[in-house]
């Protein structure tokens, strides 16, 4: 059989996300725990914002505890390579994280990382996790049991739901991410789509090699393993699990089931 482990497919060491899959057998495991998970490791830096209304009028920056709106110099640099800059005062806030105006924070149950960017047009729902860096693009959707680690990228009007994004997982155009896990350095080109709605009754059936293994959930998205790529306009079926730098190419549709690493999906 197999290998269906997380350390099948993600390196876990450093990551903000590695307590969720300890002692885990299959790595799907995790989409039932994320948010149970979140609550017991967040800490929210929103309330003061959200004490405002739960649409910000104006940008905040977040540093050490505190969340400031005003006197604030902010140059937008990229959010992943710590190139966001924010000065209060005449005092530089390193390591800032920066909310925009224009963003819907709809409870406290959110906690957003230093140096991380939440443009305009964003609605987070929580409980959710933004870690360090992460940018967090114009027009994004985070339904809930959200969590990135350092450096990910949610693009401009990207959607997504219960669902673990590690160390520089980027989705930076026109995705959709729903019920799945995202390992370190993932790109999804623009407009992939992880389907996660099995159209049928029924436990989700993913074949493992010569076998069916049976997975009794409705919603499945998919599990891409580290450094994994996808490109422009690709869809993956529910339960799609992908081995480490496997690469799909453009438009095409992945059937589910278990692809082993360095699989390169062309279609026929």
């Amino acid at each position: 059989m197999i290998e269906l482990g997380p350390r099948h497919f993600f390196k876990l060491e450093g990551q903000n996300s590695a307590g969720l899959f300890e002692g885990l057998d299959h790595v799907w495991d995790a989409l039932d725990m994320i948010g149970s998970f979140l609550k017991g490791i967040l800490s929210s830096n929103v309330a003061e914002i959200r004490r405002q209304g739960d649409m910000t009028t104006r940008p905040w920056a977040l540093w050490n505890g505190q969340a400031w709106a005003d006197d604030l110099t902010i140059t937008y640099g990229d959010a992943t390579k710590g190139k966001l800059d924010v000065w209060r005062k005449g005092q530089r806030l390193e390591g800032a994280a920066v909310v925009s105006a224009g963003v819907f924070l709809m409870d406290d149950a959110i906690e957003i990382g230093p140096g991380a960017l939440v443009e305009p047009g964003a609605l987070i729902k929580g409980p959710a996790l933004i870690g360090p860096c992460t940018e967090v693009r114009q027009g994004a959707y985070l339904r809930g049991n959200c969590l990135t680690g350092r450096g990910a990228v949610v693009g401009h009007v990207t959607e997504m739901k219960n669902t673990v994004m590690l160390d520089g997982a980027k989705a930076g155009h026109f995705a959709y991410l729903g019920d799945s896990l995202l390992g370190r350095e993932v790109n999804l080109g623009a407009g992939t789509k992880l389907a996660n709605l099995k159209i049928l009754p029924g436990p989700i059936r993913i074949r493992v090699g010569e076998e069916i293994v049976a997975v009794d959930r409705r919603k499945f998205g998919a599990i891409l393993g580290d450094d994994c790529q996808t490109g422009c306009n690709s869809v993956t079926s529910p339960g799609t699990l992908m081995g480490p730098r496997c690469l799909v190419a453009p438009n095409l549709t992945v059937p589910g089931g278990y692809h082993p690493p360095r699989t390169v999906l062309r279609g026929k």
